[in-house]
């Protein structure tokens, strides 16, 4: 089986994740999709980071409307104490998942930044990592990257995907919502309501 891992903060989950993923499970011809939502992120500042169990809930929110291949969403990330490392929770699905291909699913600022990661040769050993541009030229720096982390790191396998990008971030969502703003076709079916009914953002 081949498993596509897609992590964040999702603070919340947008629309240019789910386009992204379709992308990727398209592309790839995965079989499942994993979402792992982050409890601590190590890698950014979370301003106004929505609770474990709302992202969770936000997350499965947007599972239960992606149609291309099945999606699942896993809490690993928020039952484990401390910040959440990319290396930890690819071993623990390395060891769920032996004889299943993982592949981990980012976008472009993430792939030109792994090699600083905690164990970055541990990430690149365990999955196959795949990037799309989230800039016009980006295609080309992605490409310029993965022949740097080539030389770098063994074994080292990657998919660069020249995709469209969408212009959508969870800061411009959660400063709709604080202003009052429809964030409309900004999220997926589902999460839009489940912001409204708990609160979130404002």
């Amino acid at each position: 089986m081949r498993i596509g891992v897609y992590g964040g903060s999702f603070n919340p989950i947008h629309a240019a994740h789910i386009a992204l993923l379709e992308t990727f499970a398209k592309r790839l011809l995965l079989d499942r999709v994993l979402l792992v939502p982050a409890g601590i992120p190590p890698h950014k500042a979370a301003p106004d980071l929505a609770s474990g169990e709302d992202r969770l809930a936000m997350c499965r929110a947007a599972a239960r409307g992606f149609s291309v291949c099945p999606m699942d969403v896993t809490d690993m990330e928020l039952r484990r104490s401390g910040k959440s490392y990319t290396a930890d929770t690819l071993s623990a699905l390395r060891e769920e998942y032996p004889n299943d291909g993982l592949f981990f699913l980012m976008g472009e600022d993430m792939f030109l930044t792994v090699q600083d990661w905690r164990s970055p040769e541990k990430i690149l050993a365990l999955a196959t990592v795949c990037a799309v541009p989230r800039t016009e030229d980006g295609f080309e720096r992605l490409i310029r990257h993965s022949e740097y982390l080539a030389a770098r790191f063994s074994p080292f396998s990657s998919v660069i995907l020249n995709a469209p990008f969408h212009d959508v971030s969870s800061t411009e969502v959660r400063e709709r919502v604080k202003a009052g703003e429809d964030p409309g076709a900004l999220l997926p079916p589902g999460v839009k309501e489940y912001i409204e009914r708990k609160g979130l953002y404002l």
